[in-house]
């Protein structure tokens, strides 16, 4: 997954180097799931981390769209790309979420983060029958809501505005449902957290 960035090999090659996987094989696949975790960390400390934050990018349409009007609802921010294979596979959980709460507290937000004409895109999200939002926003090292570093990203962001957690990777439905359900339940036991 993160073989196509540059820097994850220096970082992996450091880990190996340090002895991280003392008496290990230098096994790709284990390097691999250890570079996953380190940097989904290092994710998810910069998401929680992060303030209340206003995300304008354009939609299908080139209208501006602000992740501020979904305010007073949990957020699911997915960036992703046509040409990702994971991007594909989470689509359908993506789409059940937002479809099962499309009167409710939860909105998907997906940002193609790909330099695609929109007549493409456009052509993509009709054939995968995408319901929610999906904006636009070329590849950028760093976002507002902080960094993607391999595709799909996704940020969960609290009914308050605030940024609660990342990940790197496949989503599902069911994981998201069960973070936001969590939270929720936390949030009932402690009003501070309101």
């Amino acid at each position: 997954m993160y073989s196509s960035i540059p820097w994850s090999r220096g970082i992996a090659r450091g880990i190996f180097d340090a002895g991280f996987f003392q008496g290990a094989k230098r096994d790709f696949k284990a390097m691999k799931k250890w570079l996953t975790i380190i940097i989904s960390g290092l994710l998810l400390t910069v998401a929680v981390q992060a303030g209340a934050v206003d995300y304008e990018l354009p939609d299908l349409d080139d209208q501006q769209q602000s992740l501020d009007q979904y305010h007073g609802k949990w957020v699911i921010v997915n960036y992703w790309a046509t040409w990702c294979e994971l991007c594909k596979i989470e689509l359908p959980h993506l789409a059940s979420l937002h479809e099962s709460n499309r009167d409710g507290d939860i909105v998907v937000v997906g940002i193609n983060f790909e330099s695609i004409k929109t007549k493409s895109l456009k052509a993509f999200v009709v054939e995968n029958a995408i319901p929610y939002p999906v904006l636009r926003s070329e590849p950028i090292p760093r976002t507002p809501l902080g960094l993607v570093p391999a595709l799909p990203t996704t940020y969960i962001i609290d009914p308050n505005g605030e940024i609660v957690a990342g990940e790197v990777g496949l989503v599902t439905r069911e994981n998201l449902e069960a973070f936001i359900a969590k939270r929720n339940s936390s949030n009932q036991d402690d009003p501070s957290q309101s």
